[in-house]
């Protein structure tokens, strides 16, 4: 199976393409590929369990619902420690922390990189 790397850089402010994102790994890892997930930017607060709790995408499902699939499935998650850092998001054993070269090296290790 392939290594699929999915990069979200939306949050609340985009709900559905923000779900989106969740959703097509959450598909991946139902198909038994290898899923990690890198959020940036704005992408960091999807982690944040009131936004888990809340938030769903026009058509793209509940984002608790394909956060927990994802977890459950073996999805590994990152966020950028930047961005974090900037919106006061800690990780909390969520998601790893991350520099932009981890990003770099997630990129080269994976067969196919997905943004949204």
């Amino acid at each position: 199976m392939a290594k699929i790397l999915i990069h979200i850089t939306k949050g609340p402010e985009d709900p559905t393409r923000a779900a989106l994102g969740f959703l097509v790994a959450r598909a991946a890892v139902d198909a038994g590929h290898e899923v990690s997930l890198f959020l940036a930017a704005h992408g960091v607060q999807l982690l944040r369990d009131p936004v888990l709790d809340s938030l769903v995408g026009l058509g793209t499902g509940s984002l608790r619902e394909s956060y927990d699939a994802l977890a459950g499935g073996g999805a590994r998650f990152y966020v950028s420690g930047m961005s974090s850092k900037a919106r006061g998001f800690e990780p909390e054993g969520k998601a790893e922390a991350a520099t932009p070269a981890k990003l770099v090296e997630l990129a080269l290790e994976h067969d196919r990189v997905l943004t949204y």
